[in-house]
């Protein structure tokens, strides 16, 4: 009998302490790294009470979600059984969700989608529980909506100060500009007030990224209207030229008629209009012959190889400083630029006034004076000379029993050359005043204007660059 109780004692220590064994880790080998920890062990009994307790639990929190109220649960032995219908998968998973968490083996999931007409009326009451809270938040979003428009309101009346504007900064198109500018950033900041009132930071930071990333494709897309547009700013900022200056850009030459936010209008010298992209015109060399009124014009003239060029460039430098409309300082110049084949070839220079003298007048009348003035003291004036010599091809045969009788010709009648008479030379004219056509042309031009859209950006009391 004693032993038979020792038996059973042995037993039920066993019985009690084994799973206690069972749970403890095991000692890490030093040998080997561990991969991964060991996973926690089931129980080998349950008590029946625990999962009745984890079943009721599971259905009362079921029962406070709509969406879950038609979810059937039974648990047995640590495993959770879900049954029923949910009207989405979304609900689906959270039914899973939460009976996970509970100290349960394992979760069976075997919801079914509701896809009724019940489930879709459900869904219909349900839309219009939001519709109901929305109108709940009408008197918010009123509050917001007229929080941003006195915020863009006071934006649009500090731009529409455009006489300010104007004059704190240099020209209209910056002071334009500016408004522009000043509107769009109060706009925005309306926006932001007004989501930020209503709680919408997630959309409003969406919608920010959004325009950013349209903002780009449209840089990339208009990539030379924007890059006219600054041209035409930096345009109106450097000021290169004034209304009527007669300027070469590039290989187009004209004179200024106004500077526009598109594009910068010449009158070419033969009258016609000619519109260049101001982005050409910003990156073109530009040449200005109006800022300075000293001009130099110069040309060439050939003597004779056998003529002193000394001789001739003094002649021509003192026949230069005889006319009235060349000035003395920079006093005129005369160059030997190359010896040709049959001449030598002088370069003549002189400057005028541009505001007393046309340019092309002068140039003129000097080549003229100076022509006359060379041929008068006798230097020649020679067109090219070539030289042609001719050989024999082979010895001469010699003839053999041939005579040749050949008749001398008669001499040709002797004719008298014409007597060369001197050429007369025609007074030169002093008649070098300034051509003003173009310029009167170019005044009614800018007096009539160009529409607001050509707006002139020439400031004639800023200096130019």
């Amino acid at each position: 009998m004693r032993e038979w109780m020792r038996w059973l004692i042995g037993f039920s220590l066993l019985l009690v302490a084994g799973p206690a064994f069972a749970i403890l880790p095991a000692a890490p080998e030093t040998s080997e790294p561990a991969i991964a920890a060991p996973a926690t062990p089931l129980e080998e009994t349950r008590d029946p009470e625990a999962d009745t307790r984890i079943e009721t639990r599971i259905r009362e929190i079921f029962a406070e979600v709509p969406s879950l109220a038609a979810v059937e649960v039974e648990v047995s032995e640590g495993v959770v059984t879900l049954t029923g219908s949910a009207p989405d998968q979304a609900a689906i998973d959270r039914a899973e969700t939460i009976a996970s968490r509970f100290d349960v083996a394992t979760v069976e999931n075997s919801i079914e989608r509701d896809v009724s007409v019940d489930s879709g009326i459900g869904a219909l009451e349900s839309l219009s529980d939001r519709i109901a809270g929305w109108g709940k938040l009408a008197p918010l979003v009123g509050v917001a909506l007229l929080v941003a428009i006195i915020i863009g309101a006071f934006g649009y009346l500090l731009a529409s100060f455009s006489g300010f504007w104007r004059r704190v900064t240099p020209n209209p198109f910056l002071a334009e500009l500016v408004a522009s500018a000043i509107r769009f950033v109060f706009v925005v900041m309306g926006l932001v007030i007004a989501l930020d009132m209503l709680g919408a930071g997630a959309l409003l930071g969406a919608v920010l990224g959004g325009a950013g990333v349209i903002g780009i494709a449209l840089g990339f897309a208009m990539r030379d209207t924007i890059e006219n547009y600054v041209a035409s700013l930096m345009l109106s900022l450097r000021q290169p030229f004034r209304a009527n200056d007669h300027v070469l850009i590039d290989d187009k030459e004209g004179r200024v008629i106004r500077l526009t936010s598109r594009a910068t209008i010449l009158m070419t010298l033969d009258g016609n209009h000619l519109r260049i992209p101001n982005s050409q015109v910003f990156k073109a060399v530009i040449l200005n012959y109006t800022t300075n009124p000293q001009r130099r014009f110069e040309f060439e003239l050939g003597i004779d190889a056998d003529d002193d060029p000394n001789a001739a460039r003094h002649l021509g430098r003192e026949t230069l400083k005889g006319l009235a409309f060349v000035l003395d300082e920079p006093p005129p110049e005369a160059r030997v630029e190359q010896v040709g084949d049959s001449n030598i070839v002088i370069k003549f220079l002189g400057w005028i006034d541009q505001r007393e003298a046309d340019w092309f007048k002068a140039k003129s009348r000097a080549i003229a004076a100076v022509k006359a003035a060379l041929e008068d003291a006798g230097f020649g004036l020679p067109e090219p000379i070539y030289r042609l010599r001719f050989d024999a091809r082979t010895t001469p045969l010699p003839l053999q029993n041939v005579e040749l009788h050949a008749a001398s010709p008669a001499p040709a009648p002797a004719v008298a050359e014409p007597e060369k008479k001197p050429a007369v030379v025609a007074p030169v004219s002093e008649d070098v005043t300034p051509q003003d056509e173009i310029a009167q042309m170019v005044e009614e031009e800018r007096k009539a204007g160009g529409g607001d859209q050509d707006k002139d950006l020439l400031d004639h009391s800023r200096p130019t660059e």
